[in-house]
């Protein structure tokens, strides 16, 4: 099919704006049920567009942050990830934050994730690794006990996973007993970010930040890990650079909400 063709609408006939919002959502239906980017010459095929008018609505979709271009083809574009975040939300948001997370690790070299809450656990979400050789494991979708790492006393801290009640498990001899932990989450809201040395295993330490998602309430957190010689003389020059780096990827969550009124 091309433009034209019998039986289409010409660009000035009464349903040529229907014909093209009719094209736009076959685009994007197509780009949102393929498991991987589609370009621009497979999409005008799929649809029976020519080629041109294919190019022009998929700039469009793009302009309006409904489908986004990468080097491989399209694929959803932000409206979606921030729609899908409202419901399912940690892939999406895990998306959104691949850049700022490669830029603290390009800063730093350690291993660089970012944790949400679940079931009263920190569990992981994205990570990128470490540069160095003797670096962390891989985090992603291992569960961790709040009280023991960076990423859970932020979440403690902020709200959105309640304190431990009762005795917690002492993994270490450096493991926080609760009141000490208590103490502890007043000190993360005053500077803006957690530590964790040898909390949760001897030789390892981790830093994190909050991430404020739609709503200004904290949702994620943001953290590097790695041998505890390597991170604790550098701990307020990342504590800082996590806390810049979070409130980063809270704006890229926020932005689009703000810009359409949306509290």
């Amino acid at each position: 099919m091309t433009a034209g063709a019998p039986g289409l609408a010409s660009p000035t006939s009464p349903g040529a704006g229907t014909q093209a919002v009719d094209r736009a959502a076959r685009l994007i239906d197509l780009v949102i049920h393929s498991d991987r980017p589609l370009t621009t010459s497979e999409l005008a095929e799929a649809t029976g567009l020519a080629r041109s008018t294919a190019s022009r609505l998929l700039s469009a979709l793009e302009r309006t942050e409904l489908l986004e271009r990468t080097v491989d083809g399209y694929v959803g574009g932000q409206l979606f990830a921030l729609y899908a975040a409202l419901h399912d939300p940690w892939p999406q948001v895990a998306r959104l934050a691949e850049p700022v997370l490669q830029s603290v690790s390009a800063a730093c070299g350690e291993t660089v994730h970012l944790g949400v809450a679940r079931s009263d656990n920190v569990f992981y979400i994205a990570q990128v690794e470490s540069t160095y050789l003797l670096r962390a494991r891989d985090w992603n979708e291992v569960e961790v006990p709040v009280h023991c790492s960076s990423l859970g006393k932020v979440l403690c801290a902020f709200g959105a996973i309640k304190v431990p009640p009762g005795r917690l498990e002492k993994l270490t001899e450096e493991t926080r007993t609760r009141e000490q932990l208590v103490r502890e989450l007043g000190e993360v809201r005053a500077r803006g970010y957690s530590v964790s040395c040898d909390e949760l295993e001897v030789g390892l330490s981790g830093l994190a930040a909050p991430v404020a998602g739609l709503e200004g309430s904290v949702i994620a957190s943001l953290g590097v890990s790695g041998p505890t010689v390597r991170l604790q003389e550098q701990i307020p020059q990342l504590g800082r650079l996590l806390a810049d780096e979070g409130a980063r990827l809270a704006s890229l969550l926020q932005a689009p909400a703000q810009a359409r009124g949306v509290a």
